[in-house]
Formats: C-alpha cells, sequence, structure tokens
C-alpha cells in the first residue's frame, strides 16, 4: 500500500467514519459539505466540458472521441453529482480516448425508487437518438452508481432495448437488504463507513418499495446476457460481498484490491493505486468498445 492510500485511509476514519455511526442522515448537511469539499481538476487538454441541462441534466466532456462513457455517481442515491465525481470521470476519458456523459440523475429523499433508474434508461436513450452506437458505449459508475449502472443494464435488457458494449463498475452496491457477509466480516476494516449507515441509506431511497427488486438490488436479479462486465472493489469493504458475490452469478472480470478505501479510484490523480485503477478500466473500455 502507498503512503498516499495509507493517508487517505487515515483521513477518512477520522472524518467520514465516525458519522456512519449515528442514528439518522442529515441530508442538507452531508451535501453541503460535499459540495464545499470537492477538489475540480482541470479540463483535460483536447477536451471540452459542457453543462446538458435539458432533455437530461448532467455534463459532457468532450473529445469528439467515437466512444462515450455513460456515467452514473455514487453517493448512496442521495448526495454526490457528476461535479463531485470529474476525478473518476476525467480520469477515464483520458485514459480510454472517450467522450464522457456523467448524468446527474434525481436523488432521495425527494425522488425515490425507481426514479434513478427510469433517469439512467431515459439517458442511456438519448445517448443513441443523438447518434451513438451502442456498441460505441460503456455504461460506467461507483458505490450506489454502479449497482444503479447494473440495474440500468437489466431495465435495458428487459425493455429489449440495445445494450452497451459493456460497464465498469467501481465498488457497486448490489444488494440493498445489506446481506452481504462482509458487512460483518469487514466492520472495523472499512476505513470509511460502518454497515450500520447502509439499511438506512437504503431505506431512505426505497422507501416503501421492495429492497429486493432487481433494479434496486441487481444481485438477486437474472444476469443472463449482458455484455462484459469489469468490477474493482477493495478487501476491506463492507460492500465487497456485493462484487464478489455478482462475480459467482455471472461471468465477470473481478479485481479485488487490497488495503484500499471505498471507490479509491476517486483519489485519482494523487493515488498511485486509484491511477492504475483507471488505467486497467480504460483498457477494458478500449478493449470491449474496439471495431473488429
Amino acid at each position: 500500500m502507498s503512503w498516499q492510500c495509507d493517508l487517505a485511509c487515515w483521513i477518512l476514519r477520522r472524518s467520514m467514519r465516525p458519522k456512519t455511526a449515528e442514528p439518522g442522515i442529515d441530508v442538507d448537511y452531508v451535501r453541503a459539505r460535499t459540495s464545499r469539499r470537492v477538489w475540480l481538476p482541470r479540463v483535460p487538454k483536447g477536451f471540452t466540458l459542457e453543462m446538458q441541462k435539458s432533455p437530461i441534466t448532467g455534463e459532457w466532456l468532450n473529445a469528439n472521441a467515437q466512444v462515450t462513457i455513460f456515467y452514473l455517481h455514487g453517493g448512496g442515491y442521495y448526495f454526490c453529482s457528476p461535479r463531485t465525481h470529474r476525478a473518476i470521470t476525467f480520469g477515464l476519458a483520458t485514459r480510454a480516448r472517450a467522450n464522457v456523459f456523467a448524468l446527474e440523475y434525481r436523488l432521495a429523499p425527494e425522488h425515490r425508487f425507481p426514479a434513478a433508474v427510469d433517469d439512467a434508461v431515459a439517458a442511456y436513450r438519448m445517448l443513441l437518438a443523438r447518434g451513438t452506437s451502442h456498441d460505441r458505449i460503456v455504461i460506467a459508475g461507483d458505490s450506489a452508481g454502479g449497482g444503479l449502472a447494473l440495474a440500468t443494464l437489466l431495465a435495458l435488457r428487459d425493455h429489449g432495448d440495445s445494450l452497451p458494449a459493456g460497464a465498469v463498475l467501481f465498488s457497486p452496491w448490489t444488494d440493498l437488504t445489506c446481506s452481504g457477509a462482509s458487512m460483518q466480516t469487514n466492520e472495523g476494516r472499512d476505513p470509511m463507513f460502518h454497515a450500520q449507515v447502509f439499511p438506512i441509506v437504503a431505506r431512505q431511497y426505497l422507501g416503501d418499495a421492495d429492497a429486493k427488486h432487481p433494479y434496486a438490488s441487481p444481485l438477486f436479479g437474472d444476469l443472463e446476457n449482458l455484455p462484459p462486465i469489469h468490477i474493482q472493489v477493495g478487501d476491506t469493504e463492507l460492500l465487497l460481498d456485493d462484487s464478489t458475490r455478482i462475480a459467482e452469478k455471472a461471468h465477470i472480470d473481478l479485481q479485488v484490491w487490497r488495503d484500499v478505501p471505498h471507490i479509491f479510484q476517486i483519489w485519482a490523480p494523487f493515488m498511485p493505486e486509484a491511477r492504475r485503477a483507471l488505467t486497467q478500466a480504460a483498457r477494458f473500455i478500449e478493449k470491449i468498445t474496439a471495431r473488429r
């Protein structure tokens, strides 16, 4: 583990993890704090950054490339935005030589399940309507956004849409019942969270919906006939089993990284592990979108 990774874990243990032991969530506080703390990387050379307001809200990082990454940010379905995740989207774009559309989907608790899924499906169809071929699109996401990306694949398949070339998922939250064994075995090892926060966040998003609905928890869905999927997750994460159990059910390229924090890719370019992870994800994207 690099000293940068060690420092990131130290910061998270002292600044974020204690908050996840509290009995409730102050949504406004979390959103405000995240907005203040975000570090914004420079727009990469050769790219333009544009905000899109309608018909779908999000931001474009555009280099007139042939491949488009459709990105869904994490944040427990209730905070963060395309802006907070630019370290990941910019890093993927430059490494994969791809455009990125990062969706600003509706957030809970104002907009509960299935609002985020509906928004993601509509955004994907917008990309197709703009003339992007389905086999030149890769859907990607982290944490809740990773689970949302997988849920979107299921919804698109079920509705008969042409599927993207594949998916890249960083520590996806695929089980909103929070039943993975790593919720217990990695309690105290995960530098970012205490396990008790996940059921609280899940219920805030779900409302009265069934946590086992496949568009909420893709782990419980039919994973047949999906395109190639690449997953990266840390071995000390509470969400580790949300990735390993998905990999057991489907043919997935799974990478388990040692001693890294949840969505460590967001620490790029500071953390060497994050840089390497984004490079490997970009290679996967290049491979599945290459014309035969």
